[in-house]
């Protein structure tokens, strides 16, 4: 049984908490440091609302994690096989993109992860979620624009991309069917 997308809500709320908690941050200050409204914040870590790809984000950085760093802290440790029905699975709630986490365990420096983009889609992610991980998307169906910067790569089934350096990055499936790729990140 695959863990369910409220699960997972219910479990990063109380991270953000944790995490805000641990660096002895109000709402205002995690407010100010990662951009993200102090009513959103608290709607969060509430549970009441699941963030978008892009405010999770956001959120990450201002605790400097990559957004793989914090959802490591959110689903725990993982042990050397990752299987199937344990990886914890999240959809942003604003473009139905679906993230299933396949591999990441804190020992080892490569995490995989699974996603799923609908028709007509795009989700940016700000340069400061690059700033510790070399990453490669790799397209297994359906086809992907991705816009690294002022670089934009059109990619299709089969098609590979290792990224440069840190950019604002944007995954966008211009095309009427579902898109899925597959990320391989390597801490550095």
């Amino acid at each position: 049984m695959d863990i369910l997308v409220d699960d997972l809500t219910q479990r990063l709320a109380r991270r953000i908490r944790l995490e805000r908690d641990q660096r002895s941050w109000s709402l205002a200050d995690l407010a100010k440091t990662s951009d993200v409204s102090k009513a959103t914040i608290s709607k969060i870590e509430r549970a009441e609302v699941s963030p978008t790809a892009a405010v999770l984000v956001r959120i990450a950085s201002a605790f400097d994690l990559t957004l793989a760093g914090l959802m490591l802290r959110v689903e725990g440790p993982n042990e050397r096989v990752s299987r199937a029905a344990r990886q914890p699975v999240w959809r942003d709630p604003e473009t139905g993109y679906l993230r299933r986490q396949v591999f990441s365990s804190p020992d080892h420096p490569v995490e995989l992860v699974r996603v799923e983009l609908p028709p007509k889609q795009t989700v940016t992610l700000p340069a400061s979620s690059y700033a510790h991980i070399r990453q490669l998307v790799w397209v297994l169906s359906g086809s992907l624009v991705i816009t690294e910067g002022s670089a934009r790569h059109e990619l299709a089934a089969g098609d590979c991309l290792g990224f440069g350096p840190p950019a604002e990055t944007t995954f966008a499936n211009e095309s009427n069917t579902a898109c899925t790729y597959v990320v391989t990140l390597a801490r550095s």
